[in-house]
């Protein structure tokens, strides 16, 4: 099994604030589709709340939540990541959506990140992505985006792989 991290993060490493996207970059939501889509994705409880259609289509939803009695429609629901991680076959490409404690939780063991480097920093946010260490990561590739019409900041889709 392969163990993903994907994510977008501004400058400080903000990911959310009130459970929401900081930024709107249709971009990054285009690369998180094709990246996910076909394959299991794994996320907090509040961040399968804050989808706004629930579940995401074709994809293997897997959430996480500390009751066991909770029930996300169109899901799996985990009581821990490492139940989540016995249920996926070897030959899975999993991913981490979020929140922030489940992207705490599953750095040490993701063999990559995949994650939109934004160029600019939240007004607010509560919730920040764990800081990634060059001491253990290699940054694999690296693809700038100038602002545009649809693209309030410049931003880059960069991945890392694990030294």
């Amino acid at each position: 099994m392969k163990l993903i991290i994907i994510a977008a993060i501004d400058r400080c490493n903000a990911i959310g604030f009130q459970n929401k996207l900081l930024f709107w970059l249709p971009n990054d939501l285009k690369r998180f589709k094709a990246l996910t889509t076909g394959n299991t994705i794994i996320m907090g409880r509040k961040t399968f709340e804050s989808l706004p259609k629930g579940a995401l289509p074709n994809r293997r939803n897997v959430v996480l939540s500390s009751n066991p009695a909770t029930v996300c429609a169109g899901a799996e629901v985990f009581t821990s990541l490492e139940a989540a991680l016995e249920s996926c076959k070897t030959e899975e490409q999993v991913y981490i959506i979020g929140g922030a404690s489940l992207y705490e939780q599953a750095l040490p063991l993701a063999d990559e990140l995949c994650l939109t480097e934004i160029d600019d920093t939240a007004a607010e946010a509560d919730a920040f992505f764990p800081k990634v260490s060059s001491a253990l990561w290699n940054e694999k590739s690296r693809e700038v985006h100038p602002m545009d019409e649809k693209h309030l900041c410049s931003y880059a889709f960069v991945d890392y792989l694990r030294k």
